[in-house]
């Protein structure tokens, strides 16, 4: 039986593991081995994507009994098609990032390192689990390393963002569990791929209950409006990492959640909430947008747009075409990287000047023409310029929803017009605004590991710009059995 997964998925953890075990006198040595594990798994995705073949089944799957329980077995069941593979190439490259990234970390590296490994497990087991329980534990489990990450390495009212986060993730859960148990006692089981393909017509509570219960569990990870207040503050008080790891792909866990779960398991239900969906994404494109404009702080200016565009993602699968849910699928690895890089950016800017505050910079381009060049391409790829990322999921979207829901996409365009706005000027005001003397003493991009992350996303951006059919013709396949079910 193949292990790929099982190892690929354990490597961080292992990592972490020896992390937390170093000696004192070794501390320096975390950063290291997390390097290794997570350049590993990095490695071991790649080849797992060379080797996937773009037939719409599971592969490199596993099986294993678990836990008997009488009634139902729960299993150790692993597997990756063209919707999780993708996000698994994105987690362990976004893990890679918020490694080197890290690299300047001076205080408790054990601790740190080991939590940030542990947290890529738990992101990796969501995208491969295909038991309904064992994907819960790894939903559940995150919120430790996260929790720890923010409360003790971040900034500001970093315990308040730490334990907010908690209670919006575990209250969505709540809804998220009853749902599961209930699909669980309908159907016999907790497998997945069951629940995909059987027709669910009866249960103890109906099953428009059962769907919205699901969906306000991955909502609240989206996250959508108005379950999003969490995110602006844990956004604005994380270290940079987790930061990448938080927009770049702890929310897309959400929009996969919505995906895997409500449409292909309720297809029937989702096509009757499918117009609050395009409803719901449309409001949150242009809230998004509008509450982006008044920000002063960047941190807190780059959480709320990844409201805005997180919107575009619930449109595409509200709108339940073929078109409109690759591109809400493609939208998600195109945010996470270039949202990571954007926090990668803000945070060497940070680490430089202590401050976040718009108002307080100015002129960095003239300082520091490395950041402020990332800063500026990132910029541009977030509202959407042609050839790079950010355009090609965009566009998919709304050519896949306008013919359904003219009237969102509409109102989704002046989301993306706004996203101009407030790009340009937060460029205008940090990097060609008036230079300010006081920033003169500063230094420009100085380690080797700032120079690879910048880059690495850099090219990655410009790959899925150029070459989207990369993605496209893996995501496809795999999106076209949720569509044959919806028309039934």
């Amino acid at each position: 039986m193949d292990i790929e997964l099982s190892v690929l998925l354990f490597l961080p953890a292992v990592a972490g593991v020896l992390c937390g075990l170093l000696p004192q006198s070794q501390e320096r040595n975390a950063k290291w081995i997390a390097l290794a594990g997570s350049l590993a798994a990095l490695g071991l995705s790649i080849w797992l994507f060379l080797q996937f073949e773009n037939d719409g089944g599971f592969q490199f799957v596993e099986k294993r009994e678990w836990v008997d329980i009488g009634a139902f077995n729960l299993q150790y069941y692993l597997g990756v098609d063209g919707l999780s593979m993708p996000l698994v190439i994105l987690t362990t490259f976004l893990t890679v990032a918020s490694v080197l990234v890290s690299f300047s970390i001076e205080t408790r590296q054990r601790l740190y390192f080991s939590m940030l490994m542990i947290l890529s497990t738990s992101v990796l087991g969501v995208f491969m689990a295909l038991d309904f329980m064992l994907f819960f534990l790894f939903w559940e489990l995150e919120l430790f390393p996260m929790f720890l990450l923010i409360a003790i390495y971040g900034s500001g009212r970093k315990e308040y963002s730490a334990t907010k986060f908690v209670l919006y993730t575990v209250a969505g859960s709540a809804f998220m569990l009853v749902a599961i148990l209930v699909l669980a006692f309908e159907a016999g089981t907790f497998d997945i791929v069951e629940l995909g393909q059987s027709n669910l017509t009866n249960a103890i509570i109906p099953l428009g209950w059962v769907f919205l219960l699901l969906f306000i569990g991955f909502a609240v990870k989206l996250p959508v409006v108005p379950l999003h207040t969490w995110l602006p503050d844990a956004h604005g008080d994380a270290p940079t990492a987790v930061s990448v790891m938080l927009a770049g792909v702890l929310l897309k866990m959400g929009g996969y959640g919505i995906l895997r779960m409500c449409v292909t398991i309720l297809p029937e239900q989702a096509d009757d909430y499918g117009i609050w969906f395009a409803g719901i994404g449309a409001a949150s494109i242009l809230y998004g947008a509008f509450v982006t404009l008044r920000q002063t702080d960047l941190k807190r200016l780059i959480a709320y747009s990844s409201v805005s565009h997180m919107g575009i993602v619930l449109l595409g699968v509200g709108a339940l075409g073929k078109t409109s849910m690759m591109g809400a699928t493609y939208q998600m690895i195109a945010h996470g990287v270039v949202t990571g890089m954007l926090f990668v950016s803000v945070g060497l800017l940070y680490d430089r000047t202590h401050t976040r505050e718009i108002a307080r910079l100015g002129g960095l381009a003239r300082q520091m023409p490395l950041i402020a060049t990332g800063l500026v391409f990132a910029g541009f790829a977030s509202l959407g310029l042609p050839a790079l990322a950010g355009f090609i999921a965009e566009v998919t979207v709304f050519l896949g929803s306008f013919q359904k829901y003219e009237w969102a996409v509409l109102v989704a365009i002046w989301g993306v017009l706004l996203s101009a706005g407030y790009i340009l000027w937060m460029l205008q005001r940090v990097t060609f605004g008036p230079v300010k003397t006081e920033w003169n003493e500063l230094k420009d991009q100085r380690h080797w590991w700032e120079h690879s992350v910048t880059a690495g996303l850099a090219a990655l951006i410009i790959l899925l710009g150029v070459y989207p059919a990369m993605m496209m013709d893996m995501i496809g396949p795999a999106i076209d059995p949720i569509v044959e079910r919806l028309e039934v």
